[in-house]
């Protein structure tokens, strides 16, 4: 997912050094010609040898919004340093103070990458970048580099709204959030994913950089070169600018930023015109969560709690509803809702009530009767799920029946599960969440589920360690990657517990009058969600749920940023594990469910086509394809300040990302200044007396080049 680098490796370096046969009648060109062609191949192999390319890492890249930028960047030629490997504090001090061959680049202990040690290496010229290893275990005090009040300003509360609890003043919801994510760094920081590499670093770094007795180490010493550079600076003001101006007056124009921006994945219980209007007397109860989630380096955001664990339970309560036999009698419907971007200030919500309220939505905020949201549902040890809601608008006493008759549904709706509800306080504001977009606009009645009360219990949010072991997923040793897909985890059952409790509640809400006992979540399907989510994207349940001509975003390790191609990964399977387990499989030839335009009684309007690569034949390798209709749709998450062109906007999300050329790392051995100095100068010596040489020759050649006369030649 995300952008295409553009970084360019060794390929073709061998293969393509084919040199041309020299003719007869132009010995000379031929032969030039092979010395030039040989000499190409001989260069690519001697860059082979001198550099090793690190290719499994992921780099700091910037962001900016309209008013900051934050993130790293290299030099534009790329930035070189002396390796030091830093495993403990003290080790800095060879790198700021001691070392006599600055500047350095540091090879960081996962466990020291924190706000403390990289604000002491920011405030010196001795360092030129870094590459940062994944501590194992995680870290056990916690490491979250995102803020403590996360999408602050960007929530309901302000000081025309709530004013007490702007800026969680009553709640800090992140306690261990450094904010690093949102520093600047002006040298280059990279993850290294693969421990081989780190060992090779390692290994280089003790043959030639370790200290000798007190004493610096001896040329040749171990470096590495780090290319990281972003085009655009300052902030989304100044880079939108930029590319709208050439984009204007130039004919290739030169883009420095993007927008940050993708889709948000959305489905009715009920079928709705999704190209018309939903009546203004129907009612619709919203559920929500959000897909994306950060950390400090690009494109790596596992996001276990913070956001998959909500999601998938989402996706579980979904299934369970649409199971039950009397939905479509339902005197409201439910939509289910999936916001993309929601770290980056809330851009999907933020757009959905935007679309909303200037009628670009098939609903509009009067159809919405209440809403639900899980945000970070993962059960600790103790089981409850506390729910939260705003205590500003409950001064409101419609309002306040109405969340008290959602607070009691719920509630009930717990009774023999494993898993108890609990109110939050009436005093207590929502913690960060995309309700608070809809509340911005109008007073909806809502409650916001969570496994905190208070600050988060998830101690790596927003990091790279918010992984499948940070909500306790395990798997006995052994398993092949089909018995792991199919493996009912603890998690998975706890979360089903969850969308069992949620989809009883919504059943309820909706006007559901029959007994609620056979609601129930599939906890075999929770399973195959989190390991597709969380483990390997690229199984056979994905595999056999997509379309054949997207295959292809199946990867390996899943991640969940939003990025700025679209959709991205998480969007796409999102959407088409949705119509898998809210849809139907309908009896349609594949020319039918590609044009159902074409089709009778197809119901277009009403319904989304997929033709879907099916699972494998088990008497052959081809697949068996299939139709399925579903009212699963993808609207727009781009925020409405890019729409209106207000890229200074404190009313809506500005977050864009720089563009760059290209993304690499490399080790090497450098020589001395002095050797370098004279290497040079040798150099030039022999340039300038082959030039000397050249032209002696040149002038002297017919002397020296001159034909002898035939001796039996003679003349009359």
């Amino acid at each position: 997912a995300g952008r295409a680098w553009g970084s360019r490796g060794m390929e073709g370096a061998a293969g393509s050094c084919r040199a041309p046969l020299p003719a007869p009648c132009g010995l000379l060109r031929g032969l030039l010609l092979a010395v030039l062609a040989a000499g190409s191949c001989q260069g690519n192999s001697v860059e082979r040898k001198i550099y090793i390319p690190l290719n499994k890492t992921a780099p700091c890249v910037r962001l900016l919004n309209a008013t900051h930028q934050i993130g790293c960047q290299s030099s534009i030629s790329g930035d070189t340093g002396v390796i030091h490997v830093v495993e403990k504090e003290e080790d800095l001090n060879w790198v700021l103070a001691d070392g006599p061959h600055p500047p350095y680049m540091i090879l960081l202990d996962g466990s020291l990458f924190n706000r403390r040690v990289m604000l002491q290496l920011k405030g010196t010229s001795r360092v030129s970048g870094l590459a940062v290893t994944v501590a194992k275990p995680s870290p056990p005090q916690g490491f979250s580099p995102g803020l403590k009040c996360p999408n602050d300003g960007f929530g309901v509360y302000s000081k025309d709204y709530g004013p007490q609890f702007a800026h969680c003043n009553k709640t800090v919801w992140n306690p261990v959030g450094s904010g690093l994510s949102y520093e600047d760094f002006d040298f280059p920081i990279f993850l290294l994913e693969d421990a081989n590499e780190t060992q090779v670093i390692k290994q280089c770094y003790q043959d030639h950089n370790v200290p000798r007795d007190g004493s610096g180490p001896e040329y040749p010493l171990c470096a590495m070169q780090l290319f990281s550079h972003m085009h655009a600076v300052t902030s989304t003001v100044t880079c939108m600018r930029r590319s709208s101006l050439q984009s204007t007056f130039s004919i290739n124009p030169e883009v420095v930023c993007d927008p940050l921006l993708d889709y948000n994945v959305w489905s009715t219980l009920q079928p709705i015109n999704s190209s018309g209007k939903v009546d203004p007397e129907k009612e619709v109860i919203i559920v929500a969560t959000r897909i994306d989630s950060h950390s400090f380096f690009w494109n790596i955001a596992p996001g276990a709690e913070s956001a998959v664990s909500s999601f998938v339970t989402h996706l579980a309560a979904a299934e369970a509803l649409h199971k039950v036999s009397d939905v479509h009698l339902l005197q409201r419907n439910i939509m289910f809702t999936f916001f993309q971007g929601e770290t980056f200030d809330y851009i999907g919500s933020s757009r959905m009530v935007y679309d909303m309220e200037k009628d670009k939505f098939p609903l509009r905020l009067d159809n919405i009767h209440s809403f639900v949201e899980l945000n970070q549902v993962a059960l600790r040890n103790d089981s409850i799920l506390w729910m939260h809601t705003d205590p500003v608008s409950r001064m409101n006493e419609s309002v306040e029946v109405q969340v008290r008759n959602l607070l009691d549904i719920l509630s009930n709706s717990s009774v023999g599960a494993n898993v108890t509800l609990q109110e939050a306080g009436y005093s207590q504001p929502l913690p960060p969440s995309s309700f608070q977009r809809f509340l911005r606009a109008r007073h909806i009645p809502g409650v916001v589920l969570t496994n905190h009360k208070t600050a988060f219990q998830n101690r790596y949010y927003q990091s790279m360690y918010d992984t499948p072991e940070n909500i306790q997923m395990q798997y006995p040793e052994g398993l092949s990657p089909e018995d792991t897909l199919e493996y009912v985890t603890g998690t998975a059952k706890s979360l089903a517990e969850v969308a069992t409790v949620v989809a009883r509640a919504l059943y309820r809400l909706a006007g559901g009058a029959n007994n609620t006992s056979a609601i129930q979540a599939d906890p075999k399907t929770v399973s195959r969600m989190l390991y597709g989510f969380l483990i390997k994207m690229n199984n056979s349940w994905f595999q056999s749920i997509i379309k054949p001509d997207i295959k292809g975003i199946l990867g390996d390790v899943p991640q969940h940023y939003v990025a700025v191609s679209s959709p991205v990964n998480t969007t796409y399977l999102v959407q088409y594990v949705l119509a898998n387990l809210t849809g139907t499989v309908v009896n349609l030839t594949k020319e039918e469910c590609l044009n159902p335009d074409k089709t009778p009684s197809s119901e277009k309007e009403m319904y989304e086509y997929a033709w879907v690569q099916g699972s494998l034949d088990p008497n052959s390798t081809s697949r068996v394809p299939y139709c399925v209709r579903s009212t699963v749709h993808l609207s727009k998450a781009l925020s409405p300040a890019f729409e209106l062109r207000q890229w200074g906007s404190t009313e809506y999300s500005t977050w864009t990302e720089s563009r760059w050329k290209e993304i690499r790392a490399r080790i090497f051995l450098v020589a001395s200044k002095e050797l370098e100095i004279i290497t040079l100068v040798v150099g030039i010596a022999i340039l300038i007396f082959s030039l000397l040489a050249t032209y002696f020759i040149n002038a002297k050649a017919d002397v020296l080049f001159s034909i002898p006369r035939d001796p039996g030649a003679v003349a009359y």
